[in-house]
């Protein structure tokens, strides 16, 4: 295969077959992640629900994945995607059956919350994709693989509603909603062993890396150690608003006491994280890194940032945008899904375009133009109003995704290229930014209008590009350990 053109209809390479198997467990994950999100007035229906209550729910989706990208980030260093990406799947088959079945709000609310370790798919298949092709092509390869994946949140809002509808008029009920969370589960459930039994770590004669220690990310430096210990509050911050969200302050779901529990333990796992690390760098601490095992945290942090911005922000709105067009425009579940899913629509599109454009035209320079167009085109849809031509609003959710999308290939372009060994936990680290990211938006969703909410987003973009400044290209070779001592040097660029 060459090493600048992609043939995706080559399945016999086992790189493309990898990435079309990898693509479509991740399409999956995301399916399920936001097979809610259509089936809003069914669900808020079945248990009489409020809008507070519905804009809870939507937190709660978003919110476990912050922690749990990071943890299936180690996993998956540890014991390869393969394991992990199917483990997951079977398990998000049984969190489906959980939500489906739930009997009550409170039921309904802790299944979307443990159904948040499904949105941790997403940092597995980086790293399997990241060792399957090289430098030159890798941004276009986890474009496609991101693009094509994130499209099951599309895929779910034109689907579901449809189905449901097929089920409620075939067999009748008044909760059909529940029989077509169930397929999505099953679905993935079957797949979960597909994927074990094809899918593979490495290609053949490769040497899986694994990071020496386990528990923490490795930095380079005691500059680096700080910067990274700072760089963890906030998704501690995060999931301390998700439980004031909860409180009685908040739609009261769960007591005050309650909640100075969670607030307890969240701050005891985050001293318990920062001692982890510490003691992860703890010779590094004493003697210094190794001049061919150094990277530069910042770089990550910048990733991040963006991160926060580029999915933060998609996650937010896939999860409203169905309902704002209930709301704004009194469409039926089904038109509203269909438009509402045309946000995610152009993840087939931009995001692989994105990861080619950073790799042929340069990470930093991809990066700001990505970033004005997310500015320019969140703005403008913060100026929608229920006279607004439908199409004209459906052309501005298109044209402000596609720069969404773009920034997020170009984002995880540069991951796998920074340290591969360490490709993901970094992950996790950026992929957890874009749950923060989401947890913020929401929240300040639950306080304001949707064009409010549309413009601060814009206006956030002003921190990803800020920080894309300082984007450096990675260049030369990396140095990475093999099981036996010696060093391999591996070209990035």
């Amino acid at each position: 295969m060459s090493r600048k053109v992609i043939n995706l209809r080559k399945l016999s390479d086992p790189r493309i077959f990898t990435l079309h198997i990898t693509w479509f467990a991740f399409f999956l994950t995301f399916v399920m992640w936001f097979n809610h999100a259509p089936l809003r007035d069914a669900i808020m229906a079945t248990f009489e629900m409020s809008k507070a209550q519905w804009k809870a729910l939507l937190i709660l989706n978003v919110a476990m994945t912050i922690p749990a990208r990071i943890v299936i980030g180690m996993l998956v260093d540890k014991f390869g995607p393969r394991h992990i990406f199917s483990g997951l799947l079977i398990a998000a088959g049984g969190l489906c059956t959980f939500f489906a079945y739930s009997s009550s709000y409170e039921m309904l609310a802790l299944a979307r919350l443990m159904m948040g370790f499904i949105g941790a798919g997403f940092v597995i298949g980086i790293r399997m994709i990241g060792e399957w092709f090289p430098a030159k092509q890798v941004g276009l390869a986890e474009g496609i693989y991101g693009g094509w994946g994130n499209f099951g949140s599309a895929a779910s809002a034109w689907a579901l509603p449809g189905l449901t509808w097929g089920i409620a008029h075939f067999f009748g009920g008044d909760e059909a909603w529940r029989y077509s969370i169930l397929a999505t589960g099953a679905l993935a459930f079957c797949y979960g062993f597909f994927f074990f039994k094809k899918a593979r770590n490495t290609p053949k004669g490769s040497t899986y890396f694994k990071p020496k220690k386990n528990g923490g990310l490795e930095v380079s430096s005691k500059g680096d150690l700080y910067f990274l210990l700072c760089m963890n509050v906030p998704m501690y911050a995060c999931l301390a608003v998700l439980a004031w969200k909860l409180s009685p302050t908040g739609v009261d779901l769960i007591s005050q006491g309650a909640t100075k529990l969670i607030y307890l333990s969240l701050a005891a796992l985050f001293l318990i994280q920062m001692l982890q690390i510490i003691v992860v760098n703890k010779a590094m601490l004493k003697n210094g890194t190794d001049e061919t095992q150094r990277y530069k945290f910042c770089q990550v942090a910048i990733l991040e940032i963006n991160y926060f911005v580029t999915f933060g922000s998609e996650l937010a709105v896939v999860s409203m945008l169905p309902g704002f067009f209930i709301d704004t425009f009194g469409l039926d579940p089904f038109m509203a899904g269909l438009f509402g899913g045309g946000f995610a629509l152009m993840n087939l599109v931009a995001r692989p375009l994105g990861g080619l454009v950073s790799d042929k035209f340069g990470r930093r320079k991809s990066m700001l133009i990505f970033i004005c167009g997310l500015a320019v085109g969140y703005s403008l849809m913060g100026q929608v109003q229920s006279n607004w031509p439908i199409g004209l609003v459906v052309a501005a959710i298109m044209l402000c995704s596609f720069f969404v999308q773009s920034g997020e290939g170009a984002v995880f372009a540069i991951v796998p290229l920074i340290k591969r060994r360490l490709s993901g936990q970094i992950a996790g680290m950026v992929g957890a930014y874009g749950n923060v990211g989401a947890v913020t938006f929401l929240t300040i969703y639950s306080f304001v209008d949707a064009q409010t909410f549309f413009m601060v987003i814009g206006g956030s973009s002003v921190l990803a590009f800020g920080a894309s400044f300082f984007l450096e290209e990675p260049t030369g070779h990396t140095a990475e350990i093999l099981p036996d001592g010696t060093v391999q040097m591996i070209k990035v660029a």
